[in-house]
């Protein structure tokens, strides 16, 4: 298999590391991911990850009356620490050197975010892990992955989903939906799809990052996906 992308950054989200418990994360989904990350390393690719919290805390989503959404979103970045955790301790048990950033300072648990440190890191063949998002609040990990691709000079932002790719509308409770092949930025943003927060698809619009959309779901999809052999959505 030959990749189509030298360096690509993979966000996944918190809720797909939990399987069907739908909380917390769940080894067997930990493991197979790593996996597949690992096969992806060894085909020469330089891989970044960004991982959401959604299978701990959703941040404002889980905000109540009580909580400023500053704080909900500080709760939720520190999800995000904890997912990376899990991964850069599998990737080490599976022999893959990887690295955290953090957007945020936790030095007990990661690094601190440090744009020469973790473009060396990547240029040196570590898997590198950015969590805490941006280190701000009102900005998802959505966001949080557009702009760390794009300081790391990534080909690519590959966002691995529940469904295969760019729909008109939700293709599980509409089955009428059509699905797109390509789409560019406006029509995303034109059309209101919800496929990645709009200040993310504005920041990779303005910046050429091409985005693929692509199921997780079916064996090996992370390896099929670089190498261009699994359906997928680009936006461009």
């Amino acid at each position: 298999m030959t990749p189509k992308f030298k360096r690509i950054l993979l966000k996944l989200s918190g809720e797909g590391l939990a399987g069907e418990s739908k909380t917390g994360i769940d080894t067997d989904v930990v493991r197979s991911l790593v996996t597949q990350i690992a096969r992806v390393v060894a085909l020469g690719v330089e891989v970044c990850l960004v991982v959401g919290g959604g299978n701990f805390f959703r941040g404002a989503k889980n905000a109540t009356a009580d909580m400023d959404r500053s704080v909900a979103d500080q709760v939720g970045m520190l999800a995000t620490v904890m997912n990376a955790l899990a991964l850069k301790a599998a990737l080490l048990k599976s022999g893959v050197s990887a690295e955290i950033y953090s957007g945020f300072a936790v030095p007990q648990a990661c690094e601190t975010y440090h744009f020469e440190k973790a473009l060396h890191n990547l240029e040196q063949g570590s898997v590198t892990i950015f969590a805490g998002g941006t280190g701000s609040p009102y900005f998802t990990t959505d966001t949080g992955a557009a702009l760390r691709a794009i300081e790391m000079h990534c080909d690519v932002l590959m966002k691995a989903t529940q469904v295969d790719g760019v729909y008109s509308a939700d293709p599980r409770t509409n089955p009428t939906a059509e699905r797109y092949e390509h789409i560019t930025y406006a029509d995303v943003l034109a059309k209101h799809l919800n496929v990645m927060d709009m200040a993310a698809i504005s920041m990779a619009a303005d910046n050429k990052l091409p985005i693929m959309i692509f199921a997780l779901k079916e064996p090996d999809a992370l390896v099929k996906a670089v190498c261009g052999e699994i359906k997928n959505t680009i936006i461009e």
